[in-house]
């Protein structure tokens, strides 16, 4: 266990951070407004208190975030954790993706400091689940074996609904059965189907790191039904097996089932699936993918890495 006692970031790579009070983590992005926050493997950078207080001693006189460190914590001795290693703080969770860097020789933390102790002492990892992070709070090692949180979440689609003319169902269903089956049910919301609201709201549902973000509502030939076309424009990549087995399952009650126009996929670390907008639709197809789509969870999380059907 350990405890943070400094986060900083930079608006440009290279150069000394400055020291914030509480800053906010994004799911497989980094702190947002850092500059070494993006899609890729070094998204925050951890360097440990005994180390900075080793070079004072030398004589130099250097603030925290002088390494480019986001995180300054003490009780951890960070090099020594193996790759893969995850880390804890509140609801956030990192991932140890890399020890140490090559320092350049026009480093500008190097000019300035003098010498720059990040490549030896400090590690670099991405961000599982995000959230906020205040200095002070524990900072710990996650035991092997103990998974992300399980959590879904549950946008309805629907004018009416947002206007409280019609009662949400369809969401309130949906609720039920997820958390049946396991999942932590931790937002529900009611939107207006206005692409722009519901892109938002699965944006800022996916920088959380919510596991499953289901949607009812908004998948048919209305021309204000555009619950797909705003999953489409959020996912980096589409999972059409999904809404596939929903509707070869629906077909099987009514020939309609082919009007659906549902999509499903993955943005960040986060899989969305439009379902139905009724009551009795979301329980059918809802109960029905939810099995399998625990094992896809687990897989876009890193959790397991076997997909194939076992002999």
């Amino acid at each position: 266990m350990g405890k943070i006692h400094a986060l900083c970031t930079s608006e440009q790579k290279g150069t000394l951070k400055k020291t914030r009070d509480k800053v906010s983590f994004a799911t497989e992005w980094g702190i947002k407004g850092d500059a070494h926050a993006g899609k890729w493997h070094r998204q925050v950078s951890f360097l440990g208190l005994q180390e900075i207080e080793e070079f004072r001693k030398s004589g130099a006189q250097v603030e925290f975030g002088a390494f480019g460190e986001n995180i300054v914590a003490e009780g951890i001795r960070f090099k020594d954790l193996p790759v893969g290693t995850r880390l804890r703080t509140g609801e956030v969770w990192f991932e140890i993706t890399q020890i140490g860097k090559e320092c350049h020789k026009d480093c500008a933390i190097r000019q300035q400091v003098g010498d720059c102790i990040m490549p030896r002492e400090g590690i670099f990892g991405r961000v599982l689940h995000g959230g906020e992070v205040q200095v002070g709070d524990e900072l710990e090692i996650v035991p092997n074996g103990e998974k992300l949180p399980l959590e879904a979440a549950v946008i309805t689609a629907s004018d009416k609904g947002s206007r409280g003319e019609r009662v949400d169902e369809s969401g309130a269903k949906a609720a039920e059965i997820l958390t049946a089956n396991g999942y932590t049910v931790v937002k529900k919301i009611i939107l207006p189907d206005e692409q722009e609201q519901l892109e938002d709201k699965m944006l800022e549902l996916a920088e959380r790191g919510i596991a499953l973000i289901a949607t009812t509502g908004g998948t048919g030939f209305s021309p204000r039904d555009i619950t797909p076309e705003a999953t489409l424009a959020v996912c980096e990549r589409l999972a059409p097996g999904i809404p596939e087995a929903m509707r070869a399952l629906s077909l099987k009650i009514t020939n309609r089932a082919m009007l659906s126009r549902a999509q499903a996929g993955i943005c960040r670390r986060s899989l969305i699936v439009n379902l139905p907008g009724s009551k009795k639709a979301v329980e059918e197809c809802l109960g029905f993918i939810l099995p399998p789509l625990k094992h896809g969870i687990d897989i876009l999380r890193g959790e397991t890495g076997e997909c194939g059907r076992q002999a």
